[in-house]
């Protein structure tokens, strides 16, 4: 076992991380909390829908939801049961950059915990009758979706901002790929993903890396590697207005966009004050403005959509049809402010404060532990300290904020997606100078 350590400040020690390779090339990543009773696992595959072709597109979210039809070991009941018998959970999500299988639960639990999660990976059916019945839970997923609004606008935005490129395409596909699906195809695309270089094994709570490696090893030493599918081009972000009509709506829904960094970029913790400032929590610029002063729209936030080599900042919001384009004005001139003049130094004490707060917060369960590491994995391929996190925030400036601003929030690079009754709407680039 090759554990691997990094960085002058000892970030392994501080933080109970212990990193390890199997010789086939899965990842093993664990973090001792020995103040807890509870201990999650997660089995992630680093590629999600972005790697998919586009007569694929959904094949891998479907596939996520096939594991749980049945192994070569136990049969759906059996899967459900064995996790529920030992007051556990288990979960699993597809995105557009990884895919995810996890549980929680005791750690004298691990051993069955971590066999019922490898057993889902390893040893799918991937039965034609299941096939054919998850096809329409899918289908009739896809139709719960669609009646969303807020996902549809979110769908609009992404599917144009990235248009042509696999980060565009919805993760849950469309009904036409979904029903094309055969068992081939799920089986050539599990044997091209589901190799070892792409897999990491993380475990956050009372536990021992050295159990966790034995683990992996038994379940997952005998798979043999392929070659790694070629990684994607970036995307080039598209400045795009798109208007939808539906008319069954009441409100329309708004967004705007423009791009930002990637994922893992020395400047994402100026980018996250960034977004803190201008839309998250209640005392942000957006629901201040947007809200309280003008009674615009009751939901209005900002949000990032961070990728390995890509990502937005978004401003989301909905609105009577009759005050949707001064919403967009409105939403413009914040954006404007954040470019055109400095941070004052108590607003920005104020979102630093809140930042570390939710930072610090969003790390206290072994689950949310679990999930940190495989992204430090996966796109950081390094583990930062929570002080070493805590004053990367503290040493962002205004200067830095608002030279990030500058870069992104031009005009002519911001995108805007409308959904809802669009009678005499009309959005121009004008509006959003």
């Amino acid at each position: 076992m090759n554990t691997r350590k990094t960085g002058k400040k000892k970030p392994f020690e501080v933080r109970g991380i212990e990193v390890a390779k199997l010789p086939n090339g899965v990842r093993v990543v664990s973090e001792r909390m020995s103040h807890v009773r509870s201990v999650s696992i997660g089995i992630w595959i680093g590629t999600g829908s972005r790697c998919e072709s586009e007569p694929e597109n959904g094949i891998s979210h479907f596939l996520e939801h096939m594991v749980f039809k049945g192994t070569k070991n136990r049969s759906a009941e059996e899967i459900a049961k064995s996790i529920d018998a030992i007051g556990g959970g288990l979960d699993a999500f597809t995105g557009k950059e990884l895919v995810s299988y996890n549980t929680k639960v005791l750690d004298e639990h691990l051993p069955v915990a971590f066999d019922v999660l490898s057993d889902l990976v390893m040893n799918p059916l991937f039965r034609d009758e299941d096939i054919a019945k998850e096809k329409n839970v899918i289908l009739e997923e896809i139709k719960m979706e669609l009646d969303s609004p807020e996902y549809t606008v979110h769908e609009i935005l992404c599917s144009n901002f990235f248009k042509g490129h696999p980060l565009g395409r919805s993760i849950i596909g469309t009904r036409k790929h979904v029903k094309s699906f055969t068992r081939k195809m799920l089986m050539d695309y599990y044997k091209r993903v589901y190799e070892p270089s792409n897999i990491v094994i993380t475990a956050a709570g009372n536990i021992d890396h050295k159990e966790i490696y034995q683990l992996a090893e038994k379940y997952f030493g005998g798979l043999k590697p392929v070659r790694k599918p070629k990684a994607d081009p970036p995307p080039a972000p598209r400045a795009s207005i798109v208007l939808r009509d539906k008319k069954s709506l009441e409100q329309v829904q708004v967004y705007v966009a423009a791009p930002s960094i990637p994922i893992a970029h020395k400047d994402r913790f100026t980018c996250y004050l960034l977004n803190t400032i201008l839309g998250a929590g209640v005392s942000s610029r957006l629901f201040q403005n947007i809200r309280e002063k003008q009674g615009l729209a009751y939901a209005v936030s900002s949000e990032l959509i961070s990728y390995r080599d890509a990502g937005i900042m978004a401003v989301y919001a909905a609105t009577s049809p009759s005050t949707a384009v001064t919403l967009v004005k409105s939403v413009a001139k914040e954006l404007g402010n954040l470019r055109d003049e400095l941070v004052p130094a108590e607003e920005l004490r104020r979102a630093k404060d809140h930042l570390k707060g939710s930072l610090m917060l969003s790390l206290e369960s072994t689950s949310s532990r679990m999930h940190n590491l495989a992204r430090q994995e996966l796109f950081f391929g390094r583990y930062a300290t929570m002080d070493e996190m805590l004053q990367l925030i503290e040493d962002v400036t205004a200067e830095q904020i608002q030279a990030l601003a500058q870069q992104f929030f031009q005009p002519k690079a911001m995108a805007v997606a409308m959904l809802g009754p669009m009678k005499g709407i009309k959005i121009t680039r004008a509006d959003l100078q």
